[in-house]
């Protein structure tokens, strides 16, 4: 199967049954807005089962996909695409076919879809970017927000290079949450810590948050949300309140948007914490 023939793999995905199948709680949170981004697909860095989970648990009239969903260069290197791979595009296509707009703006890892902007693919449509309209009446800028990383635009090695060492500290990552989760400890992040703690990360980070929110701004816009540098995070810089919606390789976060119009970044590993700690600590007592 070829995972860029959006057309073919959309209808094989959809004719498939999950192999976790959809949990359908009755209790599902709804919200009028979800941005999800960074989930890098085709990775063992995938969190995909807390992915899972947030997606049975949650609802929205619109869900917006900003980017790096599929991790093209990763797969062009070697093919891994477990199952539960399959249940998150699954997923997704359920939802659009349930009547959910599902909008998908291709990232720097999934450039290959932009290609198909203007598209629709099995009810998910493609687009560059996206302007949002809350609840409240803001604009919203939607984008990716690689075309601000000038390491991606004007050194693409050098971004490869960073792609190669960010895959060493996911396997680090992968196998220390293996050993807490043995010890009946919660999911904890090694690369977000890592970012924390450097300096200039820390500058890198700041200075792009700065640079998408001023675009935003010089479109006349009230607010901007975007992926990309997996870090989910809520700044107002004047006028201009920037969003994040973070990943689900390390934060496993989502950005969502209440029908009154408030915004909102849940940690979907706290929540899951949160909610199986007790359990835990019960049994264990």
């Amino acid at each position: 199967m070829n995972v860029f023939a959006p057309g073919e793999f959309a209808e094989r995905i959809a004719s498939l049954r999950p192999s976790e199948p959809e949990v359908r709680k009755s209790d599902r949170r709804r919200y009028r807005t979800i941005w999800i981004s960074d989930v890098h697909l085709g990775t063992r860095g995938c969190n995909a089962e807390l992915l899972i989970d947030f997606l049975d648990s949650v609802d929205s009239d619109t869900l917006y996909l900003v980017g790096d969903i599929i991790d093209g260069w990763r797969l062009k290197k070697s093919w891994y695409w477990p199952a539960k791979h399959n249940d998150i595009v699954w997923r997704l296509l359920k939802r659009a076919k349930r009547g959910t707009r599902v909008i998908y703006i291709p990232g720097n890892h999934d450039e290959v879809f932009r290609q198909f902007t203007g598209l629709s693919f099995g009810g998910v449509e493609i687009r560059s970017k996206a302007i949002h309209e809350t609840a409240d009446g803001r604009r919203l800028l939607v984008l990716h927000g690689d075309e601000f990383d000038a390491v991606v635009l004007y050194a693409r090695w050098l971004a490869f290079l960073g792609d190669a060492a960010y895959e060493l500290l996911m396997k680090i990552n992968t196998v220390i949450n293996k050993v807490r989760a043995r010890f009946g400890m919660p999911y904890w992040s090694l690369s977000k810590h890592a970012k924390h703690k450097v300096k200039n990360a820390v500058e890198f980070i700041s200075r792009f948050e700065e640079a998408v929110a001023k675009a935003a701004g010089d479109r006349q816009l009230d607010g901007v949300v975007c992926g990309h540098i997996h870090t989910a995070e809520e700044r107002q810089f004047g006028d201009v309140v920037y969003y994040n919606d973070g990943d689900w390789v390390e934060g496993c976060t989502a950005l969502v948007e209440h029908f009154t119009g408030k915004m909102e970044i849940l940690h979907w590993a706290d929540e899951v914490n949160a909610r199986v700690m007790p359990l835990q600590q019960a049994n264990a007592a």
